[in-house]
């Protein structure tokens, strides 16, 4: 199964696309809990379980967009394409390998786009779940949560730079000072 998947996606050239929504998606994913934590800790009262519903909401509502909104324009692309071809070779591709790739690629590529920011956005606020549960943290639960969100926002600029080419520390660092200046903002909003 992961064999033929790899063998559409290589024959879709899809690979590049899904990577590029997982980046994008994730760091969305990571900067809206992290904005959110923030803006929790800047009001200095917000009881754990109230940060991790909304924090949980927003990821969910994160998720459902990514995958809805991917699996819609990728679908739709991916049948103008097809269709285009058919139309270049004079036959139907419907059953040939290239229309099953058209078929499955947006399923995949929606995946992907769906779940990078509700993932992220989990492992962000696992300090909030660990406080609930009574598991001791070095950090309060929402410093702890901050620290979480510029590790993923770091790690995800590490993960672009090492697959487009770049330097992939540049990248991290990139990633984590646009991340540092949003709880700035923040923070000077005081909101």
């Amino acid at each position: 199964m992961i064999q033929r998947l790899r063998f559409l996606l290589n024959l879709s050239r899809a690979h590049g696309i899904a990577r590029r929504y997982f980046f994008t998606n994730g760091y969305d994913g990571a900067l809206t809990i992290l904005g959110l934590i923030v803006a929790f800790y800047t009001t200095g009262d917000v009881p754990t379980h109230t940060a991790i519903s909304a924090c949980l909401g927003a990821a969910i509502a994160l998720c459902i967009s990514g995958l809805t909104s991917a699996y819609i324009s990728e679908s739709e692309e991916r049948k103008k394409e097809l269709a285009e071809l058919e139309r270049a070779l004079v036959t139907d591709l419907g059953d040939s390998e290239f229309g099953k790739a058209s078929q499955w690629v947006p399923v995949w590529i929606s995946l992907v786009n769906g779940l990078a920011p509700f993932l992220v956005s989990l492992f962000i606020i696992a300090p909030l779940w660990m406080d609930q549960i009574g598991i001791a943290l070095p950090f309060p639960p929402l410093e702890s949560a901050i620290g979480f969100a510029l590790l993923a926002i770091f790690f995800l600029g590490l993960f672009l730079g090492k697959t487009s080419g770049s330097f992939w520390l540049w990248s991290g660092l990139r990633a984590l000072l646009i991340a540092v200046v949003t709880c700035l903002i923040i923070f000077a909003l005081k909101l």
